[in-house]
């Protein structure tokens, strides 16, 4: 149950976080004055790590549920090598989005 609800609520919450980095990059595409609120919230580092954070788990609990809707049965098993796959994957992902060097 925790997955279902999981996937629905960060589906919602991806479609909100990217319309704000959309939203906001085509305030700062103008040549003209870019606006400060525009700035703060397209490179703000919470919203980045949320995203990156939110599209890993929404993609692997979104291919457990394909899995599991193939015939799988073992679905704690599932729950956990996607947990922890998730894991993995988020850390090394902010790893590589904290230490960039552009």
């Amino acid at each position: 149950m925790f997955v279902w609800v999981f996937h629905r609520v960060s589906g919602l919450l991806l479609i909100a976080l990217l319309g704000i980095k959309f939203l906001t990059s085509f305030f700062l595409m103008t040549k003209d004055q870019k606006p400060d609120w525009a700035l703060v919230l397209h490179t703000n580092k919470l919203t980045d790590s949320l995203l990156i954070a939110l599209v890993v788990f929404h993609a692997l609990y979104g291919l457990r549920t394909v899995i599991m809707d193939m015939g799988a049965r073992r679905e704690k098993l599932l729950f956990w090598i996607f947990t922890i796959l998730g894991v993995i994957l988020t850390a090394g992902l902010l790893v590589v989005y904290f230490t960039r060097n552009y």
